[in-house]
């Protein structure tokens, strides 16, 4: 499939790029690689291959859930540029 200039005007509007010279020419012949690619896919005859929903065969792989303390509550205060009895304070976020 040829990319015209025309399409990748239209393509560039809709996903609110600009190309300038040299770019669009260079995006033209990266797209024409893009489509001969999945061209050569669409060759390849799959009938008899099941759909991949899963990429992998494991279900439910979870690691136990164990909790340990890494830093107590002093250490944290410790290190807070500013704190507040036993908080951490921080700036405000979101202003009302």
């Amino acid at each position: 499939m040829k990319i015209t200039d025309e399409m990748l005007n239209h393509i560039a509007h809709l996903a609110r790029l600009e190309f300038i010279g040299e770019e669009k020419q260079e995006i033209k012949q990266d797209m024409e690689k893009i489509i001969n690619f999945m061209d050569a896919l669409n060759s390849i005859d799959t009938s008899g291959v099941e759909p991949l929903i899963f990429m992998s065969d494991e279900v439910n792989v979870l690691r136990e859930d164990v909790t340990d303390e890494t830093i107590s509550k002093n250490e944290a205060l410790k290190n807070a540029p500013k704190k507040d009895s036993d908080y951490i304070r921080i700036p405000k976020v979101l202003n009302k």
